[in-house]
C-alpha cells in the first residue's frame, strides 16, 4: 500500500509540475498572441490584415492537430530544447505548444467582448494604441482572460494525462504502465479520482478569481 501511495504522490507532483509550467508559458505567449490577433484584425486599432492572416493560419494549424500526434511530431524539437524527448520536463514542450494557440484564441474572444464604444471614447481622447491595449482592452477583458486561463489549465490536465502514453510521466503515465499494462485497477481508479479532484479545484479557484476581478473593474 505504501508503494502505491508513493507512486500516486510522485505522479501527482509530476502532473502539477507539467500543468503549472505549461500554463505559465501558455499565458506568457498566448495572451500577447490573442491581443495581436484582435488588434490587427479588420477595423481594429492596429489593422494589419496580412499579419492577422499569417498569425490566424498558424494558430489554426496547431489547433487542428490532435495532441497525441503533436507529441510525436514535436519530438525532434523537444529533444533540441531540453536534450531529451521522454520525461516530465520534455512533456512540457508539446504541452506548451498545444496550449499557446488555444490561449491565444480565448484571449482574442475575451477582447472582442469589450464594448466598442469604450475603445472609441479612448481614441477620441487621443489615446495611443498601446494605451488602449494596456488601459482599456486588457483591464476590461481581464475577468474573461482569467476564465480563459482556467479553461486552458483544465485542458492541460487532460493533455498531461495523454503525455503519459509516450512516457511523459505524471498520472497518465502511471495509469498506462500500472493501471492498463499491469491490470492494476485500483491504481487506475486512484489516478482518475485525483485528476477529477484536480480539475474541480482548478475550476473553483478560477471561478473565485473571475468573480474577484469582475468586482474590481
Amino acid at each position: 500500500m505504501s508503494e502505491t501511495i508513493n507512486l500516486l504522490l510522485v505522479g501527482t507532483w509530476q502532473t502539477i509540475y507539467m500543468v503549472v509550467v505549461s500554463t505559465f508559458i501558455a499565458t506568457i505567449f498566448g495572451v500577447p498572441l490573442g491581443i495581436l490577433l484582435m488588434v490587427t484584425d479588420r477595423n481594429q486599432i492596429l489593422q494589419n490584415e496580412l499579419l492577422n492572416k499569417i498569425l490566424g493560419t498558424i494558430v489554426n494549424i496547431f489547433r487542428s492537430v490532435p495532441f497525441v500526434i503533436l507529441l510525436i511530431v514535436l519530438i525532434p524539437f523537444t529533444r533540441l530544447l531540453v536534450g531529451k524527448a521522454i520525461g516530465t520536463t520534455a512533456a512540457i514542450v508539446p504541452l506548451s505548444v498545444a496550449a499557446i494557440p488555444f490561449m491565444g484564441r480565448l484571449t482574442e474572444t475575451a477582447l472582442r467582448e469589450v464594448d466598442r464604444g469604450i475603445i472609441e471614447a479612448a481614441q477620441s481622447m487621443g489615446a495611443s494604441p498601446l494605451q488602449i491595449i494596456t488601459k482599456v482592452l486588457v483591464p476590461e477583458a481581464l475577468p474573461s482572460i482569467a476564465a480563459g486561463i482556467t479553461i486552458t489549465t483544465i485542458n492541460l490536465v487532460g493533455y498531461s494525462a495523454m503525455a503519459g502514453v509516450i512516457g511523459g510521466g505524471g498520472l497518465g503515465d502511471l495509469a498506462v504502465r500500472y493501471g492498463y499494462q499491469r491490470f492494476m485497477l485500483d491504481i487506475m481508479l486512484y489516478t482518475v479520482a485525483i485528476l477529477v479532484a484536480m480539475v474541480q479545484l482548478i475550476q473553483l479557484i478560477g471561478d473565485v478569481l473571475v468573480k474577484q476581478l469582475s468586482k474590481n473593474r
